[in-house]
């Protein structure tokens, strides 16, 4: 029996270890069995050679528990170590500048064992104590036993061991005897050893009887030693796709799209990648890419790693290049990941084009599930949009699919504008705004829709990139105005917009979501007589707002919606009522017209007097007569606002043609509703 200590420049390894790899402690299981698998193919290449001529047939990795004896027992059938070897592998992990290392990536227990191969000492995580019982493939080899209890201290001494291979034996502490239980080792397994290039063993198979659980003699291997993604693409047909989809993802959706990477140079990268059905969302999607090196299960956390938009993909990544342990932040400033990353937009770029190019009508019905995925790409990566151009679509409400040029070759003749701008014009809900798109529809204009959480950033983008290209909602304006074709026939003058406002306004809902601002514009007798629009810039920054969080732009947030509500002067219901406002209050505006009009003259020849003069020059009288008639002119102007207000707060007629227009906009409940429906009635008796 040999006893010694181990080669470590600083007794705080193990403190290490322990401490900084707690968070993520099931780790250990990976590291052994990820030695165990590293030791069973070395022997498989030692074989391969002629150098080895034993039986490895049912070469494997087996993980056991033994609930009275507290221990996890990883056993393999490797190339097993010699006592010099277990000397150099095991003990002497000594070198040059550890202390100032450990020192510097404390904080970072992955880095750690990345850096300087002690995988193996992730062990001492869970356990008080760890037995090596090994016997290598050499001929006359002795089984070797090498015992530590997590202090620099250990014993090596002769032992036994049938076959040749390596049992890594784990005594666990009070703290981790939850990896006594078979239901945590499953799931541990489930994730990092998957796919691992040995068989790996857990127990045996089970199968019900007399109404009870029961074991079999076949051994429960949890992985698959060669996945889909180890195969070539030429081996694979649709349904070997899907199938291991399903391995991936068992309760998850049929995808849309899969693609094979396969790739050797300049770095090796194999993987599929899956385009899933997406909701009108993107947070929830993330995390979905599981990312390998040689097999063995990295991370599924890659945003950083790949650009943002494709955290939408499902599917495997698999790259020896990628290191096995390191930190997250490694992998984001990786030269060798960001090549990756790179090749992997260029690849599902391409694979996009090509689908598009091939299957067009396929492409188009799955449009509607692609389209956030391929939005968000042009948003955040910029080699992504240029490629995009050519396969993005714009749909319209007749369900009809368009290039972006085959898009701007069917509107550029009706939906330019004076200007030379392209205007296209866009619904994000056809049913609420059916009447604004008919109304579109009817001038002869094509309306889009574009109804998910991307749209405004989207349309903001592509507005940037095209100075001569406009999108407005249809909702935004009337469509007399939609599209500015000429200039604006005469409208009534500010002064009359002002003394016919209050009677409409008077009838508005008052509402802290939303405010009115009440216009009038010559609509024909033929439109409708009166039609509630959303202003296009506030709407956007609001929405804008909405998607950030507020930030910079939590101001719009904020605010209330505003609305338009337009008043076609030509209508003949619309001039009932200002027929019905002269007849009423004729007298009256006109003597409180003609007051404002002699105060104003007064005011005017006061205001001369006051002309190129210093304040401290004008006399007090003058001063004071100013203020005076600022006074009455205003409170002629209350005046006659409140017997406007008043007149159409009264009027049934424009308050059930406000009415109308809300209930066109589906915004109008409750009592509102209810008292709309009296009205009507009473109004139609």
């Amino acid at each position: 029996m040999q006893k010694g200590k181990i080669g470590v420049t600083s007794d705080n390894l193990f403190p290490i270890i322990k401490k900084f790899l707690y968070s993520d402690h099931d780790i250990f299981l990976r590291e052994i069995i990820s030695n165990a698998v590293d030791a069973t193919q070395k022997l498989r290449t030692l074989a391969s050679k002629g150098e080895y001529s034993g039986d490895l047939s049912n070469a494997k990795v087996s993980v056991k528990i033994d609930k009275e004896a507290k221990t996890i027992t990883v056993s393999d059938s490797g190339i097993g170590m010699t006592a010099e070897e277990i000397e150099k592998f095991i003990n002497q992990i000594a070198f040059s500048g550890a202390e100032e290392f450990l020192e510097k990536y404390k904080d970072d227990a992955n880095a750690i064992i990345g850096h300087f191969g002690l995988g193996f000492y992730s062990s001492f995580m869970v356990s008080g104590q760890v037995d090596i019982i090994s016997k290598s493939y050499r001929e006359g080899a002795t089984a070797i036993r090498w015992e530590c209890d997590g202090s620099p201290e250990y014993m090596l001494e002769e032992s036994e061991r049938a076959e040749v291979g390596t049992d890594v034996i784990m005594h666990l502490n009070a703290d981790s005897e939850e990896f006594l239980e078979k239901s945590r080792i499953s799931g541990i397994l489930n994730k990092y050893c998957k796919f691992l290039q040995v068989p790996v063993v857990f127990g045996k198979k089970t199968t019900w009887k007399d109404g009870k659980e029961v074991d079999t003699d076949e051994d429960n291997q949890i992985n698959d030693i060669a996945p889909a993604w180890t195969k070539k693409p030429v081996d694979l047909n649709d349904e070997d796709y899907s199938n291991f989809y399903r391995q991936l993802y068992p309760m998850g959706e049929e995808p849309l799209f899969n693609i094979h990477l396969n790739v050797d140079y300049p770095f090796n990268l194999t993987g599929i990648l899956y385009f899933p059905k997406l909701k009108n969302t993107i947070e929830v999607q993330k995390n979905k890419i599981q990312l390998y090196s040689n097999q063995v299960f990295v991370t599924d956390s890659v945003e950083g790693i790949v650009p943002e938009f494709l955290t939408l993909l499902h599917g495997v990544l698999d790259s020896p290049d990628i290191p096995l342990n390191v930190s997250r932040s490694y992998l984001q400033n990786d030269s060798n990941v960001k090549k990756i990353s790179s090749h992997i937009t260029k690849k599902v770029s391409d694979r996009l084009a090509q689908i598009f190019k091939d299957k067009r009508e396929d492409f188009e019905s799955k449009w509607d599930d692609l389209r956030i995925f391929i939005e968000y790409g042009m948003l955040t990566e910029e080699k992504f949009y240029e490629k995009a151009l050519n396969f993005f679509l714009f749909k319209n409400v007749d369900g009809k699919y368009f290039t972006m040029e085959e898009y701007e070759t069917l509107i550029k003749g009706e939906q330019t504008d004076k200007d030379k701008n392209l205007v296209y014009l866009y619904t994000n809900n056809p049913e609420e705004q059916f009447s604004f798109v008919q109304a579109a529809k009817n001038k002869g204009y094509d309306v889009l829709v574009m109804n998910n959480v991307l749209t405004t950033p989207l349309i903001n983008h592509l507005e940037q990139k095209f100075s001569n290209k406009r999108f407005v909602r249809v909702d935004s304006d009337v469509a007399e105005h939609l599209i500015a074709k000429e200039e604006p026939k005469h409208e009534l003058s500010w002064e009359e917009k002002n003394e016919l406002s209050p009677i409409f306004k008077a009838v508005c809902p008052e509402n802290k979501d939303y405010g009115f601002i009440v216009d009038f514009k010559d609509l024909g007798e033929n439109s409708n007589p009166m039609v509630v629009t959303r202003n296009e810039f506030m709407r956007r920054m609001k929405d804008m707002s909405q998607m950030q969080g507020g930030g910079g732009m939590s101001f719009y947030g904020d605010l209330p919606e505003s609305l338009n509500l337009v008043v076609n002067t030509s209508h003949p219901l619309v001039k009932q009522i200002f027929e019905e406002r002269d007849t009423v209050l004729g007298e009256d505006l006109k003597k409180i017209k003609d007051e404002i009009q002699a105060k104003t003259k007064e005011k005017d020849k006061v205001d001369k007097a006051k002309k190129d003069k210093k304040e401290e020059e004008i006399p007090s009288e003058v001063k004071e007569k100013s203020e005076e008639l600022d006074k009455s002119i205003s409170a002629l102007k209350d005046e006659q606002k409140d017997k406007l207000s008043s007149f159409g707060k009264d009027n049934k007629l424009a308050k059930q043609l406000v009415d109308l227009a809300l209930l066109a906009n589906g915004m109008l409940k409750g009592e509102d509703l209810d008292k709309f429906v009296k009205r009507s009635f009473e109004m139609i008796k």
